[in-house]
C-alpha cells in the first residue's frame, strides 16, 4: 500500500487567541494537539505549513461584503459605532459570538488554512490535508452563529469545486453542521451528510427530513440522534451510510469535520464515544482512497479535544500511539492519569434503540436509492486559485541567493520545530 502524503498547517498565533471568561470556546486547544503532535513525534511523518491569512477578497466568495467588512473592522474597544451591525449579524455581549481581541485575525487564520489545505488538494500535492484549527460550520453568509464567524468550510468546499465535480462533506460534531447544509442545500454539486443530536439541542436544525431543495433534493443527508451515542452505536450508522453515499454519489473529493463535542465528556455535549470511536470515524472515510481535507470543530473539554486531534492525526499517518502521555508544555491538563484514551461513562444512558438507529439508517439509505446516479459535469477554464494568485509575481521577484519559505501552492513551509514555539513576548492563555 503507497503511503499516504499528508500535509499539515498550523500558525503559531492560533492558541493564543481567548474570547473572554467564562466563553467555552478556546482556541489554545489548537495549541495543546499541536503540542502532543510534536512530543508524539507524529509532526516528522508530517508536510508542515504556516497558512497565509484568507483576505476579506477570498471570504465574499461566500459571505456578504458587509458582513466581512463589519468583522475586519469591529474590536472590544470600538462596539459603540458598531452596535446596530453587531445586533444584524449576530456578534456581541448577549450572543454567544463575542467581540474579542483578534476576533478577525483568527478567522483569517482558520480559514487561509482550509483553503490552503483545499489548493494542495487540488494540485495532486498531497493526499490529507489537516486543519485542526478549522471547521466552524455554523457560519452563514451574513451572521455568525454558534461561536463560528467565518464559515473556513464553505470557502475550502467552493476552493475544491474548481477541480472535483463532486464534494462530500461529512460531519461528526455532535452539532447539525447547518451552515454548510445551507450554504449547498439547492446543489448536487456538494452532498452534505451530518450525524448529530436533535431535539432541544442547539442549533435545532438538521430532521431526517430535512434533504435539500430544487437540484440539491436528497443530496443533504441528515441522521439525527439521541443523548448516549456510544462507539459500536455510531459504528453501526455511520458506516452503512458512508458507504452507501460512496456508492451512489461518488465524490471526487471529501471534507470530514471531526468536532470533538461528540467525544464522552464534553463540557457541551451528551455523547459518550471514545477517541477510538471518534477516529474509527477518520479511519473509515479515509480508507476511500478519495483526496480528503479533514478539520476540527467543537469540542469544549480542551484535554479532550487535544488528545482526539492528536489520535486521529495519528490515525491518518497510520502510526499507532503509546497509551502515555509524553511530557509537554501542557502535560498537567492532562491529570490524573496522563493516559492517551478516555473511558466511557457507565452513568450516561445510550438513550437511542437498536430499532429506533435501524430504522432511521434504513429510511437515510431509501433517500439515497433515490439519487439516479452520481451527477456529472464538464469543468471549463479553471479560475485561479486564491492561494496562488499573487504568488507568480512574487516568485519573478524574489532574490535567487534568498531561500523562499513559501511553496508554490501559496503556504508556508515550516523550517523545524522550534519554529512552533510561541514568539517571543507572546502570551500564553490556559484558561
Amino acid at each position: 500500500m503507497v503511503k499516504q502524503r499528508v500535509s499539515y498547517f498550523y500558525d503559531t498565533d492560533v492558541g493564543h487567541f481567548y474570547y473572554g471568561p467564562g466563553h467555552p470556546m478556546k482556541p489554545h486547544r489548537i495549541k495543546m494537539a499541536h503540542h502532543l503532535i510534536l512530543s508524539t513525534g507524529l509532526y516528522r511523518k508530517l508536510d508542515v505549513y504556516r497558512p497565509h491569512l484568507a483576505a476579506p477578497l477570498e471570504m465574499t466568495r461566500f459571505h456578504s461584503d458587509d458582513y466581512v467588512k463589519f468583522l475586519s473592522k469591529v474590536s472590544p474597544e470600538s462596539t459603540r459605532p458598531f452596535l446596530q451591525q453587531m445586533a444584524q449579524f449576530n456578534v456581541g455581549e448577549c450572543t454567544d459570538c463575542p467581540v474579542y481581541e483578534g476576533l478577525f485575525e483568527f478567522q483569517q487564520i482558520a480559514s487561509g488554512a482550509s483553503i490552503d489545505g483545499a489548493v494542495k488538494l487540488n494540485h495532486g500535492a498531497c493526499d490529507v490535508a489537516i486543519n485542526w484549527s478549522g471547521g466552524l460550520h455554523h457560519a452563514k453568509k451574513a451572521e455568525a452563529s454558534g461561536f463560528c464567524y467565518i464559515n473556513d468550510i464553505v470557502l475550502a468546499i467552493l476552493e475544491l469545486l474548481k477541480y472535483h465535480a463532486r464534494v462530500l462533506y461529512i460531519d461528526i460534531d455532535i452539532h447539525h453542521g447547518d451552515g454548510v447544509e445551507e450554504a449547498f442545500y439547492c446543489t448536487d454539486r456538494v452532498m452534505t451528510c451530518s450525524f448529530h443530536k436533535y431535539g432541544d439541542f442547539f442549533p435545532g436544525t438538521g430532521a431526517i427530513t430535512d434533504l435539500g431543495a430544487k437540484k440539491g433534493k436528497y443530496y443533504s443527508v441528515n441522521f439525527p440522534l439521541k443523548e448516549g451515542m456510544d462507539d459500536a452505536s455510531y459504528q453501526s450508522v455511520f458506516e452503512p451510510v458512508i458507504e452507501k453515499i460512496m456508492e451512489v454519489y461518488k465524490p471526487t473529493a471529501i471534507v470530514l469535520q471531526c468536532g470533538a463535542d461528540s467525544l464522552t465528556g464534553d463540557r457541551l455535549g451528551c455523547f459518550n464515544l471514545t477517541l477510538k470511536g471518534h477516529g474509527e470515524c477518520v479511519r473509515f472515510v479515509k480508507g476511500f482512497g478519495v483526496p480528503l481535507l479533514v478539520l476540527g470543530g467543537g469540542g469544549y473539554t480542551i484535554r479532550n479535544v487535544a488528545r482526539c486531534w492528536a489520535y486521529e492525526t495519528s490515525v491518518v499517518l497510520d502510526t499507532p500511539l503509546g497509551e502515555d502521555i509524553p511530557y509537554n508544555d501542557y502535560y498537567e491538563y492532562y491529570a490524573p492519569d496522563f493516559k492517551l484514551h478516555l473511558t466511557p461513562s457507565m452513568a450516561m444512558e445510550n438513550l437511542n434503540e437498536r430499532e429506533e438507529l435501524e430504522r432511521t439508517t434504513q429510511e437515510v439509505l431509501e433517500n439515497l436509492s433515490a439519487l439516479k446516479g452520481a451527477p456529472s459535469l464538464t469543468l471549463q477554464d479553471v479560475p485561479p486559485d486564491w492561494a496562488t494568485r499573487d504568488a507568480g509575481t512574487a516568485a519573478d521577484n524574489a532574490d535567487p541567493d534568498q531561500r523562499q519559505m513559501t511553496d508554490k501552492d501559496g503556504a508556508e513551509k515550516a523550517e523545524h520545530p522550534s519554529e512552533f514555539e510561541p514568539k517571543e513576548g507572546a502570551m500564553d492563555t490556559t484558561d
